[in-house]
């Protein structure tokens, strides 16, 4: 049994040990001079799908309505001729948000009329309205609301969501409804390619079909005339929400000088006295350092050398120098080094010719590492390719293929054998010759 434990013992720390050794490098995260209150931040630049900021964004938080991200998704998937599409408004279902407190979109007014799916999508995200959101995941669900509440989840799970499960196609506080800010930027990202969403989510005035009162966006950042010093003239919808539980949250992003950038912030505190939206300053002050401070920068050309490796059964050539497949640019600070861009190789120690220039050989892991950090931090990997094309030698080939049959444990073992063969030949000729030569003598000695 010690002998056991002690065997277990060494495969459980082999493991750790390897576990640790494979453990990612964590994406690059800029320090800047940002002082934020939002408790969960990613900011990514959505040119290059690079993050440039983080904090906490894997932590579990709630995401109040910006849950309706997802159920703009999962309605836009599931109703095929939405332009079209009406549906009734009933009372039974508005009833399900009594008591909650919910932000509306006063459908109560429409008890009994039908309504676009684009007007009830409209209701959905600008004034952030839970009673179009029960309305349209009822009629999906076909009365099962539980049923629009699976498709959230599933569609979750079928982007890559991680650390994200759905209660409720509103956001209202449910322990079991939750979602991180990278999960959120993945669903948001995605959103950002169905029809409308944009339009949609970066209208601060709309008027529903035969309304004479208009629906006013939650987004501050966006609304020039109500925003006051949260308006922020280069930003881009998305959505809102704020419970109690999940704090204030955002999802928005602003496009300037060529460059856009998306800032998912959640769980900035809620003060009761002095009520400050602390996702709209963050998400601000953040794009500000971002606009002004980083840039796209050309780290190698697909021209340079990266490395140079071993070349085989190539005449008077002995090695072979990789480049990139492709230039190899990254969002960076404008001041950056030369010796902050860190390059680690994954390639084998020698080729044979012939080589094509541009054949994939390995790979380059580039990294980042400037002064004020403790470890390096990922921002991509490239392939290495041939930089040159070079022909096989037929003659170094022929003595290579010599040389590996000569190498090769078949033809040691044939060897061998012909070796015992030839041993076995010499002994029993041996034998036979004596044997020969003894009869030889007996018949002479008769003969005499």
């Amino acid at each position: 049994m010690k002998k056991v434990s002690k065997l277990l013992f060494i495969f459980i720390f082999i493991m750790l040990v390897a576990g640790i050794s494979i453990m990612p490098v964590s994406a690059i995260s800029y320090n800047n001079d940002v002082n934020t209150l939002s408790d969960s931040i990613l900011l990514v630049n959505m040119d290059t799908d690079q993050v440039v900021f983080e904090k906490d964004a894997d932590s579990i938080r709630y995401p109040a309505s910006t849950t309706k991200i997802m159920t703009y998704i999962v309605v836009i998937e599931n109703i095929p001729d939405y332009e079209n599409t009406k549906i009734e408004i009933k009372q039974d279902v508005l009833s399900i948000l009594d008591g909650t407190g919910s932000s509306t979109a006063n459908l109560e007014n429409h008890i009994g009329e039908k309504m676009s799916v684009i007007d009830l999508l409209y209701c959905m995200m600008v004034p952030s309205g839970n009673d179009a959101a029960v309305v349209l995941a009822d009629y999906i669900g076909k009365g099962d609301i539980s049923k629009f509440v699976d498709l959230m989840n599933q569609k979750a799970e079928e982007l890559g969501c991680k650390n994200t499960h759905f209660e409720n196609p509103d956001g209202l506080h449910d322990k079991n409804h939750y979602t991180t800010a990278r999960d959120l930027y993945i669903m948001t990202k995605y959103a950002l390619t169905k029809p409308m969403f944009s339009e949609i989510t970066d209208t601060t005035t709309y008027f529903c079909e035969d309304d004479d009162y208009p629906l006013i966006t939650t987004n501050y950042m966006i609304d020039e005339n109500r925003g006051g010093e949260y308006y922020y003239q280069y930003a881009k919808g998305i959505k809102t929400g704020t419970t109690d539980e999940a704090g204030h949250c955002l999802v928005t992003t602003a496009t300037a000088d060529g460059y856009s950038y998306m800032a998912i912030l959640l769980h900035s505190p809620i003060d009761d006295e002095d009520d400050v939206y602390g996702t709209m300053l963050d998400a601000a002050d953040l794009f500000r350092w971002a606009l002004v401070d980083l840039e796209l920068g050309e780290l190698k050309t697909s021209s340079t050398p990266i490395c140079e490796i071993e070349l085989k059964l190539a005449w008077d050539k002995n090695s072979l120098l990789l480049t990139p497949q492709e230039n190899i640019t990254a969002i960076v600070p404008k001041n950056y080094k030369e010796p902050w861009i860190i390059y680690e190789t994954e390639v084998p120690e020698s080729i044979e010719a012939p080589v094509k220039q541009g054949d994939v050989i390995g790979k380059v892991a580039v990294y980042y590492k400037d002064d004020t950090m403790t470890e390096k931090q990922y921002l991509k990997t490239v392939n290495l390719v041939a930089s040159e094309s070079v022909e096989r030698s037929g003659f170094l080939y022929i003595l290579d293929v010599i040389k590996n049959i000569v190498m090769s444990m078949w033809f040691i073992i044939a060897v061998i054998i012909i070796v015992i063969l030839f041993v076995v030949y010499l002994i029993l000729t041996s034998i036979y010759k004596k044997k020969h030569g003894k009869n030889k003598n007996v018949k002479r000695y008769r003969n005499l």
